[in-house]
């Protein structure tokens, strides 16, 4: 029997679950694809382990699993879900948390509470642009990755790389596609593609003005998300980078906005992130 927590950011819903309960580390993918089932199981975009390391001073370890079974090196969505539960139990002193994930040390602060609603700002990191950190191998090095012609499915996609912690492909779009399944086809075909070693995450990026952007989500692992934290902050940079927006950007997904600040070397995120329900699983 496993507790756990219904937590979501703009409909990107995961399962916060404490690692303080009896499961082995070798059934945490088995595990993760019985539970973030929608239909057999409870129904998430992933699962979240967290452990509470330092009390005093708001010390969490974070492991966050795709819905596949697969580890995934960070989440902007998920660290702010795992924020608001650990703020709403109060099981961290203050409103500020020092979360240790296999990609580094990541600081989310509680910007405001509303009951079960929060609002977070996180300290996402700095992007890295190089073909070795993202990763991309196309059989040559690139400092930078932008507009390049990926061929996909007899096409040929101008494609702009980044990685905010976990790797991320770009594509910038005048209009959404009028169907669903052909935007999808593109996402599973670029997560695949051989070029990206780890696979990748893939956003479809509408330029709406100098401040604001609309971007449809492909989520390694996962397929269409209804947002994501790490792909918001990459499609920002990558909006920067080409010269499209300011570096203070209002990302728009299906369920509302995100704020994401690219100040200096780093990027900031401001979002929301909501308690759904808690409960027992018996898988």
């Amino acid at each position: 029997m496993i507790n756990f927590t219904k937590v979501h950011a703009l409909g990107n819903d995961f399962l916060l679950v404490e690692d303080n309960q009896e499961i082995q580390a070798d059934q945490l993918p088995a595990l993760t694809r019985l539970l973030c089932e929608r239909h057999t199981g409870i129904g998430a975009d992933g699962l979240i382990l967290i452990k509470v390391l330092d009390f005093d001073r708001g010390r969490v370890s974070f492991r966050i699993f795709n819905a596949d079974g697969s580890e995934a090196e960070i989440s902007g969505n998920g660290l702010r879900c795992a924020s608001a539960f650990l703020f709403h139990y109060q099981k961290v002193p203050g409103n500020v948390i020092n979360f240790e994930t296999i990609v580094g040390e990541h600081l989310t602060e509680l910007i405001s509470r509303d009951n079960n609603h929060f609002e977070i700002r996180t300290d996402m990191g700095q992007p890295k642009f190089s073909s070795k950190d993202i990763p991309f191998d196309d059989g040559s090095e690139h400092d930078f990755i932008i507009d390049y012609p990926l061929p996909i499915n007899r096409k040929i996609y101008n494609v702009t790389c980044v990685s905010t912690g976990n790797p991320h492909c770009d594509i910038f779009v005048e209009r959404f596609f009028p169907a669903r399944i052909e935007w999808h086809q593109i996402g599973q075909e670029v997560e695949h593609h051989p070029f990206f070693p780890n696979r990748t995450n893939v956003e479809f990026i509408r330029v709406l003005n100098r401040n604001e952007i609309e971007v449809l989500f492909w989520e390694r692992g996962v397929g269409e998300t209804l947002a994501s934290g790490t792909g918001a902050c990459a499609a920002a940079v990558a909006s920067i980078l080409k010269g499209l927006t300011e570096r203070k950007v209002r990302v728009w997904t299906n369920l509302g906005t995100l704020i994401v600040e690219w100040e200096k070397d780093k990027i900031f995120q401001t979002g929301p992130a909501e308690l759904v329900f808690e409960g027992r699983s018996f898988i």
